[in-house]
C-alpha cells in the first residue's frame, strides 16, 4: 500500500426533509446570526422558505444573500463578503447550485479572515480561520457541498480556484425534496458533471487512492443507473436522493484524487462562452475519453464492469470499449445540445480556447494522458 490521505466533511446529513430542521442544525454549531447565500431562482421557487421557518423558530436571525450569479464573478462574490461583515455573522449556509456553495465557502472565509482573492488562488495559499459553514445542495451534479474547491471567473473571463481544507464545510445536508422541481436539462447537464467527477477522480494520475477508488465506483453506479429516470420523472424523490447521494460521493472522490482534462477542457468553456459547467463538461466528455482510452484503458474497464455487470467475465479492451460506449449512449439521450456548435461557440474561438485550457495545468496533470496544445485543440474539434 502506497502512502495516501484522505478529507471530507466532518458530518454529513441525508434526510428527505432535513432543510425544515436547518434552524436546529445550525444551533448546534452554534450560529446565532446566519448568512444565507442562494440565487434569485431559488427565492422565486420557495425552496428556502421550509428553511427560513425553521431558522425563525430556533431563533436565528438571518440576511438572506440572493445575488448568486453563475460561474461567480470574483466581484459577485466580494459583495457578499462585504455584506456579511456589514450584518455581523458569525455563520454561513449555501444553499442552492454550485456558484451558491463556491460563493458560501468563500464568504465563511473573507469574512472572517480578510485575504486578496488573487493571493489565494491556487493550492493551500488561504488562511484561517473562518466561519461555521453549512452547505445545502439543490443539485446532483458539483458535490461542492464536500469539496475543498471554489471556482471564480476572473475579470480576464479565466476560472481559477481556491483549494484549502479550510473550505471543507462543518455540516453538508442532503434533501431531496430540494431537487424536485428542477428541470430535465438542468438535472441532465448536472448528473453528467457528477459522472464526470466519479470517472476522473477514478482515472486521476498523481492521488489515486483506494478511498476515492470505492467512492466513484459507488458513486458511478448510481449516478448512471438514476440520471434516465431523474430526467424524465423529476418527481420521484427516492431517486433524487439516490442523485444526491452520488454527486456527493463523487465529490468526496474528486476532492482527494483531483479531476483532469475533462475539466480542464470545460473551464475556457465556461469562461469564455457562458456555458454552463455540467454542459461544457459533457460537450468534451467523450473525445477526452476517446483521446484517454489507449492509456487508461484497464481504469475504464473497471468502471465498465461497475455500470455493465453482463461485461463482468470480459477482457478489458472489450470492457473499456463498451464503457465508452455505454457514456455515449447515456449523453446522447439527454435533453441539451450535444456539440460545441448547438451550444453557439464559433469555430474561429477554438485556438483561443485550446490555449487557455492549457494554462489549468493544476488539472492537466491528473490526466491520464499527458494533453499538449495540439491534442487540446484536437478534442475540441472532434466535440464541434
Amino acid at each position: 500500500m502506497f502512502p495516501f490521505s484522505f478529507e471530507t466533511a466532518p458530518k454529513i446529513i441525508c434526510e428527505q426533509g432535513g432543510a425544515e430542521r436547518l434552524g436546529e442544525i445550525a444551533r448546534s454549531l452554534g450560529i446565532t446570526r446566519l448568512f444565507l447565500v442562494t440565487d434569485p431562482g431559488l427565492i422565486k421557487a420557495n425552496l428556502i422558505d421550509g428553511a427560513l421557518v425553521s431558522l425563525a423558530a430556533a431563533g436565528i436571525e438571518v440576511t438572506v444573500f440572493s445575488d448568486v450569479l453563475a460561474d461567480p464573478p470574483e466581484q459577485s462574490v466580494l459583495a457578499a463578503v462585504d455584506a456579511a461583515r456589514a450584518a455581523d455573522v458569525d455563520g454561513v449556509v449555501g444553499f442552492g447550485g454550485g456558484s451558491s456553495l463556491d460563493t458560501a465557502k468563500l464568504v465563511a472565509l473573507l469574512a472572517r479572515s480578510p485575504q486578496a482573492l488573487p493571493d489565494i488562488y491556487g493550492v493551500g495559499l488561504a488562511r484561517g480561520p473562518r466561519l461555521a459553514l453549512i452547505q445545502v445542495p439543490t443539485t446532483a451534479g458539483t458535490g461542492s457541498e464536500v469539496t475543498p474547491i471554489a471556482i471564480l471567473t476572473t475579470p480576464s473571463h479565466e476560472k481559477k480556484g481556491v483549494v484549502s481544507p479550510l473550505l471543507y464545510p462543518d455540516i453538508a445536508l442532503l434533501d431531496s425534496r430540494l431537487t424536485l422541481g428542477l428541470p430535465p436539462a438542468i438535472t441532465a447537464m448536472t448528473g453528467v458533471d457528477a459522472m464526470v467527477h466519479a470517472i476522473e477522480a477514478f482515472t486521476t494520475r498523481l492521488k489515486k487512492n483506494p478511498l476515492s477508488d470505492a467512492l466513484a465506483i459507488k458513486a458511478l453506479q448510481l449516478l448512471y443507473t438514476n440520471l434516465p429516470a431523474a430526467v424524465n420523472d423529476g418527481q420521484d424523490a427516492d431517486v433524487r436522493e439516490a442523485m444526491l447521494l452520488g454527486s456527493l460521493l463523487a465529490g468526496m472522490a474528486f476532492a482527494n484524487a483531483p479531476v483532469g482534462a475533462v475539466h480542464a477542457l470545460a473551464y475556457p468553456l465556461g469562461g469564455h462562452c457562458h456555458l454552463p459547467h455540467g454542459l461544457s463538461n459533457s460537450l468534451v466528455l467523450l473525445p477526452v475519453l476517446a483521446f484517454n482510452l489507449p492509456l487508461a484503458q484497464p481504469l475504464y474497464a473497471e468502471l465498465g464492469r461497475a455500470i455493465l455487470p453482463q461485461l463482468a467475465d470480459a477482457g478489458d479492451a472489450q470492457t473499456a470499449t463498451a464503457f465508452v460506449a455505454a457514456l455515449r449512449e447515456r449523453v446522447a439521450a439527454m435533453p441539451y445540445a450535444q456539440t460545441l456548435r448547438e451550444a453557439g461557440v464559433r469555430q474561429a474561438d477554438l485556438p483561443m480556447l485550446a490555449q487557455d485550457a492549457m494554462k489549468v495545468q493544476r488539472l492537466l496533470v491528473n490526466n491520464p494522458r499527458d494533453v499538449a496544445l495540439e491534442d487540446a485543440l484536437a478534442i475540441y474539434q472532434a466535440a464541434y
